[in-house]
Order: C-alpha cells, then sequence, then structure tokens
C-alpha cells in the first residue's frame, strides 16, 4: 500500500480534481483489491491497481453526485472570485497544474500518463485500452491544446500584470 499510494493518488486526481475524492478512490480501490485476495506477482500489481484506479475515476465522473457538484460549482462561481485568483501571482508549476487539470478528459489523462507518470506510449495504450495510434494522437492533440492553454494562461497573466 505505502508502495502504490502516491501514484494512485495522482492518478485519481487528474481524474477528480478534487483531493479528497482522490482520497476516496484510492481507498475504494485498495479495500476492493484486498477483499479480492488476488495472488499477483509484484510486477502486475501496480498495473493492476492502475486500471482499478483509472475505472474507479471514471466511474465517479460519470455519477450523479459529481455532475451535481459540477452544477453548483457553475452556479456559486462568480466574476469577482475569478478577478482575485487573476490577482494572485502564480509559479510556473501552478500554471501547467491548472493548463493540464483544464484538458478535455482524453487529452488529460494521456498528457498526465506519458509527462507525469513516466509511461511510454505503449504502456498508456494498455493501461487505457486503447489502440497504440489512438493513444499517439491523443497525445499530440493534448500537446496542442496544452501548449494553447498555456499560451493564453501566459499572456491572462502578464497582461493583468500590466493593469
Amino acid at each position: 500500500m505505502q508502495q502504490h499510494t502516491a501514484k494512485l493518488f495522482r492518478i485519481a486526481y487528474y481524474y477528480s480534481k478534487n483531493l479528497h475524492t482522490a482520497e476516496d478512490i484510492v481507498q475504494d480501490v485498495f479495500i476492493k483489491f484486498y477483499e479480492r485476495k488476488m495472488d499477483l506477482d509484484p510486477t502486475s500489481v501496480e498495473r493492476y491497481l492502475i486500471t482499478m484506479t483509472t475505472n474507479k475515476s471514471k466511474d465517479y465522473l460519470k455519477s450523479w453526485h459529481y455532475r451535481k457538484i459540477i452544477l453548483q460549482e457553475k452556479w456559486l462561481h462568480t466574476s469577482s472570485h475569478r478577478h482575485t485568483d487573476a490577482l494572485v501571482v502564480q509559479d510556473e508549476e501552478q500554471l501547467i497544474s491548472e493548463a493540464v487539470l483544464s484538458l478535455p478528459l482524453k487529452q488529460r489523462e494521456v498528457v498526465a500518463y506519458y509527462y507525469l507518470e513516466g509511461y511510454s506510449v505503449k504502456e498508456l495504450a494498455e493501461i487505457l485500452n486503447l489502440n497504440e495510434n489512438t493513444a499517439k494522437s491523443r497525445l499530440v492533440k493534448g500537446r496542442e491544446l496544452l501548449k494553447d492553454k498555456l499560451q493564453s494562461m501566459e499572456w491572462e497573466v502578464l497582461k493583468n500584470d500590466t493593469l
């Protein structure tokens, strides 16, 4: 558990964008894994746990609870809140994290697995049950979207600094 918790937490967070939800997902994954009492070799355990975390995270994104939270956030989000956020000085890591988390799910997951977790295209295609070429095309699209988002975020920061 100690060996895999940090990686599984990051993966769950890439999907849910919420610390508490990511913790719950990882906890559920470990509970289900131990309930099944599977006898896997050490190299298979990590892949199995990652697959379980990915599937549990995707199930959460399809749930009514998640949709209700998103709807509430849209209703409660005000322009004054956004303006004060823009005035806060942000470092590069925070900008990159926000940009990655703002990507659509299909691109966010391949970018996160490839760049943040260090998996090869072949490995991430296996984890996500995708054709290798599909994974490559999603990665290319993710890079393009990420580049655009980072450039627009940088422009906003520069614009706010000059005001």
